[in-house]
Formats: structure tokens, C-alpha cells, sequence
């Protein structure tokens, strides 16, 4: 099953415990380190190609039947992989051509590896980069329809110029295709499509998987994404610090309850309540309460009855809100659901001011758009897309440095919101959340997060960490609700996400 934008098809439930102990995402120039780091320990260049190359040929043999292979070999250390792909799948019997893109460069690893190679090649002319040489019929795309398995091996991760061309031609003729580290196109730092890429079956990585693994529209590209370990140590990752991860509960600690534990130890959240969107604060409410607050109030600026009328566990106030930021107890304040943007305007900054741990959600990006400093003082923003762009200009292609922007000019968490939501932190921090199944993309779901995040807050977490925690109990939630969630599913489903062991 899949959808335009490949979200259903890339949707892969046990891809965290695939990557267990593996959360850092390593960009492109990140990887080249951890390289080059290993041999510095004794690997040797080819030791890691070959390596390479084993873990896809056995996933490749793992996936499917034996059958007609044609191996895509750009120049780089990706074609070298391929190289490897193919001698190994040929010495099981496989039947195995090589079109190579262009020769490597003499004396590299790759080179090493395209000498080892004995058995048939088909042509693949590198002339197509320069459209006054391109001879159109120096290589059929056919060859690739006619194969039952392609190994995309063309470019790596940091590929900087768009796919077209024959190269796009070809993986455009691929039944199935099977990529090497990421498909061609996909740029490892962003997950940013260039030119062309293919809609692999498989992507095997190595050591570490990149950004774009999991951002998308590079996630979509990527089918199912298996993790090999090639023998590059895990301390290579020392001197390389990344501050990018994949959202994994090894991140983040839950909070956990004492003997002495009691409702106000438990934190208590305050949640700002419109008069006409009720619903929205309801359910953030409703959502704190079951991520383990010890109190949860609606501060009702207005339909209180309604408010009233709900879960007979939650308090309701009608007290103005400078009366209730009188009691240092109520820490923890969601602004945002359901309130308007005039009401968001007024309150968002008396909640500033009175230095309170402020969640700004929905309308507080309406109350300041184009105004980024107003939101400076919040300990999370949690805006999608649309609402980041009223505030911060549109993200681009690269979501994950403009998340990252928006924390910085802050000095707040953001969590900007999506099918791979992202986690910035004012310090550099990201992660990018892969819980969240494609049916979480319901009306009320983001007001269900805030709350989450606030009782989380509530609870004594550190801001980063209660954002990141809550994206991936929310997704998690999704998934174990299952197809046809609505948002009030969300509710239960929170309790078992969190004895939910991945």
C-alpha cells in the first residue's frame, strides 16, 4: 500500500528496534569522518567496502528470490559497494550484470573493487551529464526493465547535483530497486529529493543511518531501511559529537513515582481555555492528566459550563489569569488550543512574564506571526508547517536546520510538527521522531501532544527531553489505536504506549 507522498509505504513500526543502541544520525560529512576514523583504528578501506557489500547482498538474499540482477555502479565508494553486490550475489549463482556509470579513480577502493568483478557488464554511458555528447542510444533503460533487481549503487548520501538524465531514465525503469546506503537523489544531510529518485524496495545503511533517512520526502524514497554493522567502532563517534538522533526512548528517561509521591509532587498543569474551540483545550487537558500530572485545571476564559461538563477529574477555574499566576503551584501552563488569537495575544506574554514553563500551541502562531521574539521565554513551541511558516518564514527543503533556526532564535524547544516531526533544541539538539503511523493525521491530535508534553513538563523533565518523550508516546499511541483513530483513541491508547516496550 502506498500514497503519494510514499508515507503509508514508509511507515515501519519495528524500524526503532531495528536501531536500537544506533540513535545518532550521522550527515554525510559526518559518515566520511567515522570513515576515515576506522581506519585510523586499523580498518582498512576495502575491509569496510567489502563489509559493505556483504550486508546488502545478504539482505538482498534475505528479501528475495534468486533472480535477474542488474548492479547500477557509479565511481565513488557507492559503486565500489555495488562491485561488492554483485561478485557476491554472482558466487551464489545469482545472474548478475554491471552497468558502470563511469570507471572509479585508479588506486581507490573502488577501484579495488570493480577489479574483483569477472562477470558481465552492460553499458552505462557517463556521457549523459553533457548534453552536447549524449548519444541516446549508448544505453537502453530497458536493461533495467528487463531485470528483476536493481541494486541502485550510482551516488552516496552527499550527492550535490541533480539525478537526470540517463541515470533518471534508468531508475525510473527499475521494477524494483534495492539501494546502497540512500537511492540516488536522496541527499543524506535533508532528505531532500534531487532531480530524480527511485522509490526503493530496500535501503541498507551502514554504521549509522543519516538525516534524510528519515526526513522527508527521503524517508518515502527509502522502503524498508536496514541498519548493518561493518565493523566501524562505536567510538569513532567521540571526536564527531552529533547532535542529531533518531527519536528513541534511550534518549529520554520517563518519570518514575516514589512511595511519597502525591498529586502536587506530580506537578500541575493549567491549560488556557477559549469559548470557541472548547474541544481543543479538553483534549490537552484530558491528554496531561493521563501523562501523569498530579492536577490538571482549565483556566476557562469563557464557556465554562462547558467545560464543566466534562471528565469529573478535571478542575475548571474561572479566575482571572492574574489570580491564578498568583499560585506558584501552577507551573506548567499550555497557551493555545482552542483560545483564539486575540485571547493569545494578552495571555501568552502575562505567562512569560510570570516565568512560567509556557507550552505555545495553535493560535499563539496566529497572535504573532512574523514575530519571533514575541515567543522568546516559552520552554516548547509546537507548530506545524503551516503555523511555523506564519512565524518563521516557510521551512524549505531543509526542515531540520530550520527547526533548528527557530530554537535558536527563541530559546525554545521546537517541535515542528509532521509525518517526521523534529525536535530542536535552543543547544543544537535534534531529533527526528519515527513512531507517529500515518492515521495520527486527525483533527485535535496536535492539542492531544501539548498536553502530553505538559504533564510530561509537570513531572520534572528537562524541556528537550518531555518534547521529544511526548512525540514518541503520541505516535505510539497511533499506532497501538490502530487504522480508523480518531483523536478520542488517543486518550487510552496513551496508558498502554506507556508500559509499550520497543
Amino acid at each position: 500500500m502506498s500514497s503519494a507522498d510514499g508515507s503509508v509505504r514508509s511507515f515501519d513500526p519495528e524500524l526503532a528496534a531495528r536501531l536500537r543502541g544506533r540513535a545518532e544520525l550521522l550527515t554525510p560529512e559526518q559518515m566520511a569522518r567515522a570513515d576515515q576514523g576506522a581506519v585510523e583504528l586499523g580498518q582498512s578501506g576495502p575491509a569496510l567496502m567489502e563489509a559493505a557489500g556483504r550486508a546488502v547482498a545478504r539482505a538482498v538474499m534475505r528479501h528475495f528470490g534468486r533472480c535477474r540482477v542488474l548492479v547500477l555502479a557509479g565511481p565513488g565508494n557507492n559503486g565500489g559497494d555495488g562491485y561488492v553486490v554483485a561478485r557476491l550475489l554472482r558466487q551464489q549463482g545469482w545472474p548478475v550484470r554491471v552497468a558502470a556509470l563511469a570507471a572509479p579513480r585508479e588506486g581507490s577502493d573502488a577501484a579495488w573493487a570493480a577489479g574483483l568483478w569477472r562477470g558481465p557488464s552492460a553499458a552505462f554511458d557517463p556521457a549523459a551529464f553533457d548534453p552536447a555528447a549524449f548519444d541516446p542510444a549508448a544505453f537502453d533503460p530497458a536493461e533495467a526493465a528487463r531485470a528483476d533487481l536493481v541494486i541502485d549503487a550510482v551516488f552516496g548520501a552527499g550527492l550535490a547535483r541533480p539525478v537526470d538524465g540517463v541515470v533518471a531514465e534508468t531508475l525510473k525503469a527499475a521494477r524494483r530497486v534495492v539501494a546502497v546506503d540512500v537511492p540516488s537523489g536522496v541527499d543524506g544531510a535533508t532528505g531532500a529529493v534531487l532531480g530524480f529518485a527511485p522509490e526503493a524496495a530496500l535501503t541498507v545503511s551502514f554504521f549509522r543511518l543519516k538525516p534524510g533517512h528519515l526526513l522527508r520526502p527521503g524517508r518515502g524514497r527509502c522502503g524498508r531501511i536496514e541498519l548493518a554493522d561493518i565493523g566501524i567502532p562505536d567510538r569513532v563517534l567521540d571526536p564527531i559529537a552529533p547532535l542529531t538522533f533518531a527519536n528513541l526512548p534511550t534518549l529520554w528517561r520517563l518519570p518514575g513515582l516514589s512511595a511519597e509521591a502525591h498529586k502536587y509532587s506530580r506537578g500541575h498543569v493549567s491549560v488556557v481555555g477559549g469559548a470557541a474551540m472548547t474541544g481543543a483545550a479538553r483534549l490537552a487537558a484530558e491528554a496531561a492528566r493521563r501523562a501523569g500530572a498530579g492536577m490538571v485545571t482549565i483556566a476557562a476564559l469563557g464557556a465554562a459550563e462547558t467545560y464543566r461538563s466534562g471528565e469529573p477529574g478535571l478542575l475548571v477555574s474561572t479566575d482571572d489569569i492574574g489570580s491564578l499566576l498568583g499560585d506558584e503551584r501552577r507551573k506548567v501552563w499550555v497557551c493555545g488550543p482552542g483560545l483564539g488569537a486575540a485571547q493569545a495575544r494578552s495571555v501568552f506574554p502575562a505567562l512569560i512574564a510570570a516565568n512560567r514553563v509556557v507550552i505555545g500551541d495553535a493560535d499563539v502562531f496566529s497572535a504573532f506571526a512574523g514575530d519571533a521574539r514575541a515567543l522568546r521565554g516559552a520552554a516548547v513551541l509546537t507548530p506545524h508547517a503551516g503555523e511555523f511558516a506564519r512565524v518563521f518564514g516557510a521551512p524549505g527543503d531543509d526542515r531540520l536546520a530550520a527547526a533548528r533556526a527557530a530554537a535558536a532564535r527563541t530559546g525554545a524547544v521546537v517541535l515542528l510538527k509532521g509525518a517526521d516531526t523534529i525536535i530542536a533544541a535552543p543547544d543544537g539538539r535534534a531529533a527526528i521522531n519515527l513512531s507517529a503511523p500515518p492515521w495520527l493525521a486527525t483533527a485535535g491530535a496536535g492539542d492531544v501532544l501539548a498536553g502530553v508534553i505538559a504533564g510530561l513538563l509537570a513531572q520534572g523533565m528537562e524541556a528537550w527531553a518531555a518534547a521529544a518523550a511526548g512525540a514518541w508516546l503520541h505516535g505510539r499511541a497511533a499506532a497501538l489505536a490502530g487504522p480508523g483513530l480518531v483523536v478520542e483513541d488517543l486518550l487510552p491508547a496513551l496508558v498502554r504506549a506507556f508500559d509499550d516496550k520497543v
